[in-house]
């Protein structure tokens, strides 16, 4: 029973982060995050630019400019602006972290991360799984 239940709070909670995405002004990929502890949201993010920079993403040619951060960074970043820890929180995002973002999930002691879709490469799951934190993979929102 608890596992369904667990469930329909993951899926509730990807599909809220994928609602906060869409305040991201990238043309490229848009990715949101929630991290929640003790089933309350004590975070959120999307990727953008860094406060103060335009909200342009991509160069002229179309390219991710290199500061960029990512939905997960940016969350995280709040989180250790705020009195709130990360420890022991779920981490849930559109896409999986890549690998540089992976260590900040570690890093920050969030112990689960559950994600729609998958990144070109799964570094960084494969980083987190070796660190002992619990990876959900939930594709497809809309058949649940």
């Amino acid at each position: 029973m608890k596992d369904s239940k667990q469930r329909k709070y993951d899926i509730a909670y990807l599909r809220m982060a994928r609602e906060w995405s869409k305040l991201s002004y990238c043309k490229r990929k848009q990715v949101g995050a929630l991290i929640v502890k003790d089933k309350m949201i004590i975070s959120d993010g999307y990727n953008g630019t860094p406060t103060g920079f335009e909200n342009c993403c991509e160069d002229d040619k179309g390219l991710t400019k290199w500061y960029v951060l990512h939905a997960e960074a940016n969350a995280i970043l709040k989180v250790a602006s705020s009195t709130q820890s990360c420890e022991g929180a779920t981490l849930y995002i559109t896409m999986s972290p890549c690998k540089e973002c992976s260590k900040l999930v570690h890093q920050a002691g969030i112990t689960r991360v559950v994600y729609l879709n998958e990144y070109k490469d799964n570094a960084g799951i494969a980083f987190l799984e070796k660190a002992g934190i619990s990876i959900q993979h939930i594709p497809d929102l809309e058949t649940e």
